[in-house]
């Protein structure tokens, strides 16, 4: 038998059950950034990219994206999030725009599926918004914060 939960005995993959655990108040935070060009950076901080406003675009991806994480991520439950938080920061001397997702949620299973998508698909519209004046750019690893509920919350889970 396996240690992960996701594996059955057989080692086939299944939705995890949670129907007995206790809703529990469940936040996460992840973050990530996007490397652009420097014309890409100063369309983007001063509003006038080529298709619009891409940091406002971009905010309301990843808000969406949260929402559809079970849709997207296979053996994700879905989770109805009470609050998701958005927030971009360009560091024009960096050439980046930092990404930054909250998800939270009265709920039996964690959030972090939900934070690091957010970031995943908000970091889109930050490079195709703003093109031809983004290229070349690179997307940066997204991380999760330590969960704050659930058995991690206490020091038992893993």
């Amino acid at each position: 038998m396996s240690d992960l939960p996701h594996l059955d005995a057989r080692g086939e993959a299944h939705m995890v059950d949670v129907g007995a655990k206790a809703r529990t108040h469940r936040r996460a935070v992840a973050q990530g950034y996007v490397r652009l060009s420097p014309a890409g950076i100063t369309a983007l901080s001063q509003g006038n990219a080529r298709k619009g406003d891409a940091l406002a675009v971009a905010r309301v991806a990843g808000i969406m994206a949260a929402k559809r994480t079970s849709e997207l991520i296979p053996l994700c439950h879905p989770i109805a999030l009470s609050s998701i938080q958005v927030e971009l920061r360009v560091e024009g001397p960096d050439q980046l725009v930092f990404i930054e997702a909250t998800c939270e949620a009265e709920d039996r299973t964690g959030v972090e599926m939900e934070a690091l998508t957010a970031v995943s698909v908000a970091a889109r519209p930050c490079t195709t918004c703003s093109r031809p004046s983004t290229r070349p750019w690179r997307s940066g690893a997204s991380r999760c914060w330590p969960r704050r509920a659930g058995r991690a919350a206490h020091g038992t889970g893993p």
